[in-house]
């Protein structure tokens, strides 16, 4: 699926407990009209062994030097002569999820859920809402959705349209939650 503009973001948890951010974001989905789910992954890796395994679980990842580096996947470059390297893969199955994170290693990444839409919220004024701002993100050893700000904890986002902002808390209630911070563009 691709989006017509970037969607907005909410962090609704914040925990060292990786189960416990898998569990909340199996409980947004089955809320969620999943017809055509994928997954998006990005990562920022600096270990050579990291990214051996990702690249065997993720092939024909696009990936780019990060800092002043100029390395990339478009260029044909070996990734490991160009560490640190910032990796995406899009529209992966969401039964690979489980083996990205065990290769992952302690290295910053996102994982996006992108489906349909999410339902309707009558308390809030809301319809049902469409395939244009229907994520979860999953910010692993990460506290925000561009990577900037590696973390020991993970971090759980919903995406909204911006114009039903008000989706965002709640969603975070129809799973026993608040939102912890400040609505955010995210970056795709």
């Amino acid at each position: 699926m691709v989006a017509m503009s970037n969607s907005y973001a909410q962090p609704i948890l914040r925990t060292a407990e990786l189960p416990e951010a898998l569990r909340i974001v199996e409980r947004l989905l089955n809320i969620a009209d999943l017809e055509g789910l994928e997954v998006d992954y990005e990562v920022r890796i600096s270990s050579a062994q990291t990214l051996s395994s990702l690249l065997k679980l993720l092939p024909n990842a696009e990936w780019w030097a990060e800092g002043e580096g100029d390395g990339s996947s478009a260029k044909g470059d070996e990734p490991a002569a160009h560490l640190p390297i910032r990796l995406k893969s899009w529209a992966r199955s969401p039964k690979s999820v489980g083996a990205f994170l065990e290769a992952l290693g302690d290295s910053p990444a996102t994982v996006r859920w992108d489906f349909m839409g999410w339902p309707a919220a009558p308390e809030v004024g809301l319809d049902i809402g469409g395939a244009r701002g229907a994520f979860v993100t999953l910010c692993v050893h990460a506290h925000d959705l561009e990577l900037e700000e590696p973390a020991t904890d993970h971090t759980v986002f919903v995406h909204v349209k911006q114009v039903e902002a008000e989706r965002a808390p709640w969603l975070a209630a129809q799973v026993g939650l608040s939102v912890i911070g400040d609505l955010v563009m995210a970056p795709y």
